[in-house]
């Protein structure tokens, strides 16, 4: 009998103590936040966009692996990607300047008119890389969907995630 008290009581402690435990722990954040930096970062400019457009596009040559005939044949496409990053960063040059949407119908027509825009622009890529694209070897090809990062997504890529609309997003 006192054994059975006493092993009840060593219990009784034991449990108290990993109850203790668990209500200390839950007061503590799983995955505390990372501390705030002092300074904020520096602003991402037009500059640093067009570095970063730069190097996309010399990395897309790169990764081609032109032919000095098809060479001939780049200009057009790298005009065209130029021309996509210009008309993204201004799509969100605009719709920061704007104030916020609060109609959700509003939101749904800006999403379809930026689509819209998009499709125009992929269209006008399409064009310019036609003639490029018909030399390119099969190993070339290959290259381009994944240069571009669709490959997660057979059967269709949502325009906003290839990097060409890269700077719409902000």
């Amino acid at each position: 009998m006192k054994r059975s008290v006493s092993i009840l009581a060593m219990t009784a402690v034991v449990g108290s103590g990993l109850a203790m435990a668990g209500v200390a722990m839950a007061q503590q954040p799983a995955n505390p936040a990372p501390a705030r930096p002092t300074a904020p970062m520096p602003q991402y400019t037009a500059a640093d966009a067009n570095a970063v457009l730069n190097a996309r596009i010399a990395a897309l040559k790169t990764v081609i692996a032109l032919t000095p005939e098809q060479e001939k044949l780049w200009p057009p496409v790298e005009a065209a990607i130029r021309d996509i990053a210009k008309s993204s960063f201004e799509r969100l040059k605009q719709r920061l300047a704007g104030p916020p949407t609060t109609d959700f119908l509003v939101a749904l027509g800006k999403i379809a008119d930026n689509e819209e825009a998009r499709a125009r622009d992929l269209k006008t890529f399409i064009a310019a890389a036609k003639p490029l694209v018909a030399t390119l070897s099969p190993e070339q090809k290959r290259r381009v969907p994944a240069f571009f990062g669709m490959i997660d997504f057979p059967g269709g890529q949502p325009s906003g995630q290839l990097w060409l609309f890269e700077e719409e997003e902000g």
